[in-house]
């Protein structure tokens, strides 16, 4: 075991600091990475603070990560030192089950693991990104192509692939119209991917604050949901409404916003359950779904779809020192709209 440098969850209660957390010797088919950026997700906060259920502290969450790798086993044969490299949300899988054998490891019937806060094949529990380095398996780690922008990259490995991968499967492209619940750290991918797809894109938004964003970003069309009349003049226009946002909403009046065949995907995670009129879900045999993350070969085709388009999220880069301070950022809404915190700031362990 090695230790390294990290910003830790001691308990539900108590902001992060500094401390060490142990990475195991590369195995043969391991991928040991140099963390150079990881990106901050309000999954992160959701985990350390204990809002999904307890959790395994002391805990380094974070599964925006970017980095460059250092070594890797004798069997690796995907990667090699010096290479760009990520790893999002999830760092193992059974490899056998339907879902993974078909490229979906993140519906692995036997558990994915969670690229912090789970317990590894190994017996140990994952630690994640807010940290100096990572040993993965090969099989999930992802390439970062050579044309994104490296400080850029970090937050693709979750918000990307998260607003990516139902983009695609419901089929966000020319002649479809799209509208994107939240302009916040997914919401904003959103719009770019989709909008790279080919769909025409509607912001859904609380108020029209980060209007200019949106329509710069790639939206035709900008509205407030605190105004009851959006409701009313977008009735029935939509092929497909994402819902990024992690808080309570009115899920029947963003139905009512479906036409014929339309979808409602819900990919925030709030901390209440949402209740639906069936009257209103049957009404042009709309459908509700919900869609987590993507697979590695979706990841790693996200990657690439944001390389040939020049894709990357709107970050603001901070010190390791500033991350309890940008959590309550992100809490209060106040990142536009990703923050990746620069690992190199990170002491080296005999500093700790």
């Amino acid at each position: 075991m090695t230790l390294v440098s990290a910003y830790v969850a001691e308990s539900a209660e108590s902001p992060l600091t500094l401390g060490t957390i142990e990475r195991r010797e590369p195995g043969p088919h391991d991928v040991q990475i140099d963390i150079h950026w990881s990106g901050i997700c309000h999954s992160d906060i959701h985990t350390a603070r204990g809002e999904w259920g307890p959790a395994p502290y002391p805990l380094a969450v974070g599964h925006e990560i970017a980095g460059v790798v250092t070594a890797v086993g004798e069997k690796v044969s995907r990667h090699q030192v010096g290479d760009r490299v990520g790893v999002g949300c999830m760092v193992n899988s059974c490899r056998d089950c339907e879902a993974c054998q078909a490229g979906f490891e993140q519906h692995c019937a036997n558990g994915m693991v969670g690229t912090y806060g789970a317990e590894d094949h190994d017996g140990t529990i994952t630690q994640g990104g807010y940290s100096g380095s990572i040993v993965v398996t090969e099989d999930f780690v992802l390439t970062i192509p050579g044309s994104l922008p490296f400080e850029e990259t970090a937050p693709l490995l979750c918000a990307g692939i998260t607003t990516y991968s139902p983009l695609k499967h419901w089929g966000a492209g020319p002649g479809k119209k799209v509208a994107v619940v939240g302009m916040g750290g997914l919401g904003h991918m959103a719009v770019k991917i989709a909008h790279a797809m080919g769909a025409e894109v509607t912001v859904l938004s609380q108020t029209l604050s980060k209007k200019e964003d949106g329509l710069r970003l790639g939206a035709s069309d900008y509205r407030a949901t605190s105004d009851e009349s959006t409701f009313t003049d977008l009735r029935n226009q939509f092929d497909l409404i994402l819902n990024t946002v992690s808080a309570s909403v009115d899920l029947n009046a963003f139905l009512s916003m479906l036409r014929f065949d339309g979808a409602l995907v819900n990919v925030g995670v709030p901390d209440q359950p949402l209740s639906i009129d069936t009257g209103t879900l049957f009404t042009n045999r709309r459908a509700m779904a919900g869609s987590m993350i993507g697979g590695i070969a979706e990841t790693q085709e996200m990657l690439d779809f944001c390389a040939e388009h020049s894709i990357t999220p709107e970050v603001e880069i901070i010190d390791a020192s500033q991350v309890n301070e940008a959590w309550e950022n992100v809490l209060a809404s106040k990142v536009r709209y990703r923050y990746v915190i620069d690992i190199s700031t990170l002491p080296e362990p005999a500093e700790v």
